[in-house]
């Protein structure tokens, strides 16, 4: 294992300027933004090659453990660990656990930090940057990776690099904030700055050992933390003195304040996907120069990203726009405004608006379910049950609930009872009865969930017995 490069990958953050897509339940790193696998899972396969150890890290928020642990099955990582935050603290802490938990195993092992939610276009230049970086790496360096920019981006801090470091690196004179456009079009035109790019590659000796010197708040809290971590399934729990641990980011904890800090150039199309109009840079253009997702009718319309998830949409005489459709919610933006999205979910949330933070499709441990019809007296929803699962063994006090098999074979537990339904066949679930439903097959479960009462709220479970420990 020491001469492999371990991934670590965060995956935290909301992704409030790709909304209604992303929202607080199924962030941007889940999503399927720029191709078939989700933006976490093509970090994941980005690490799948021989100069990288098959068991990753992943430090992502509790509420995602089974999306992620399904995510990282369907790619083949089946022995990921997955480190558990109970709250997001920034990357320092997150970084802090992962490297805690590599030195159980190795003195020098190497740690490649990755956000979830960026994308590489060139894989074998990220390959190249990233052996240049392990070589520095075991000389004790903590390296960042900075892009080489192609414009004058004011969304991107920078860095600015300072002597050679052999052939292939350089010493980091000073990171940079966000700057503004003149000042963005000098460092472009000086050569000597580059796009942070927010991964870094060190060993986990070298920054616990940075750690200690610069944040020892941080560690300590962090040691306590790993020293209460407790096994949940397949998941490493991190213990409540998690909650205490002052959250900042890898740059102002570590990276701006210590010396042995080295950059590597990275030129592999990089881009940190935070808004629609970063997906139509990067996207696949018509001849009209729109990037086109789902089913859309686009009539004199140019230079526009327009995404359907689940209806028509048709867009007439526009140009340099977003429009993204979901089931719930539509965003119509000019492009050069996507980065005020954000206001948008603020203002959502102090409307009290539940799309602010969820879709109508949320997803479950067993499967997932999607709100059909919502009205105070009833609902109607769409249930998924993936092969080999089944729900808790509940009880509602306010609700009775109606079955409907569409697809597929179910075992209903209904108090005492066992009774398999097929499909287009029923059962009727009154209020105060425990019950389950199964899928015993290697096909999906599909059934549609009538549910009438006075209260209909998520909350309205006792459960009994739960195979996901809930």
């Amino acid at each position: 294992m020491d001469n492999l490069i371990t991934p670590v990958v965060l995956c935290g953050g909301v992704g409030t300027r790709l909304w209604p897509l992303s929202r607080a339940i199924h962030p941007k790193q889940l999503l399927r933004l720029v191709n078939d696998h989700s933006m976490f899972q093509n970090t994941l396969r980005r690490a799948n090659n021989h100069f990288f150890y098959r068991h990753p890290i992943v430090v992502c928020n509790q509420e995602y453990r089974f999306i992620i642990a399904e995510q990282i099955r369907e790619i083949g990582f089946e022995q990921a660990t997955i480190m558990l935050e109970p709250e997001g603290r920034g990357t320092a802490p997150a970084v802090t656990m992962a490297a805690l938990s590599l030195l159980q195993t190795s003195h020098d092992a190497l740690m490649l930090v990755m956000p979830a939610d960026h994308n590489i276009g060139e894989q074998a230049a990220f390959l190249e940057a990233a052996q240049q970086a392990a070589k520095l790496a075991a000389q004790d360096h903590l390296v960042t990776f900075g892009v080489l920019p192609n414009k004058p981006e004011t969304g991107y801090g920078y860095i600015k690099r300072g002597s050679a470091i052999d052939s292939y690196g350089y010493h980091v004179e000073r990171f940079v904030e966000k700057p503004d456009l003149i000042t963005a079009k000098q460092y472009l035109t000086s050569g000597d700055y580059f796009w942070n790019s927010g991964m870094f590659l060190f060993k986990a000796s070298t920054w616990l050992i940075a750690m200690r010197e610069h944040a020892p708040d941080i560690l300590s809290t962090c040691q306590q933390s790993f020293s209460e971590l407790s096994h949940d399934l397949d998941f490493h729990r991190l213990g409540k003195a998690f909650l205490s641990v002052p959250n900042d980011s890898i740059d102002f904890a570590v990276m701006e304040k210590a010396t042995n800090i080295a950059v590597i150039p990275l030129q592999a199309d990089w881009s940190d996907v935070g808004s629609w109009d970063v997906l139509w840079e990067i996207g696949e253009k018509d001849l009209s120069g729109n990037v086109i997702r789902g089913q859309v009718v686009a009539q004199q319309v140019t230079n526009s990203y327009l995404r359907a998830e689940k209806r028509l949409l048709a867009v007439v005489g526009l140009s340099d726009i977003a429009v993204i459709e979901t089931s719930d919610a539509v965003l119509v933006a000019h492009k050069n405004n996507c980065q005020e999205i954000k206001a948008v979910v603020t203002e959502l949330k102090l409307r009290q608006h539940v799309e602010a933070d969820t879709h109508q499709r949320v997803y479950r441990p067993w499967g997932y379910y999607e709100t059909l019809v919502m009205s105070p007296f009833y609902q109607v929803k769409h249930i998924v049950v993936k092969p080999g699962c089944k729900l808790s063994l509940q009880m509602h006090q306010h609700r009775s609930e109606h079955w409907v098999i569409v697809t597929g074979e179910a075992k209903v537990t209904r108090d005492e009872e066992q009774i398999i339904l097929q499909a287009n066949q029923s059962i009727y679930i009154p209020a105060l009865t425990k019950h389950r439903i199964e899928n015993e097959l290697s096909t999906p479960l599909e059934l549609i969930e009538v549910q009438t009462g006075s209260y209909l709220g998520e909350d309205d479970i006792v459960r009994f017995e739960d195979i996901y420990g809930r």
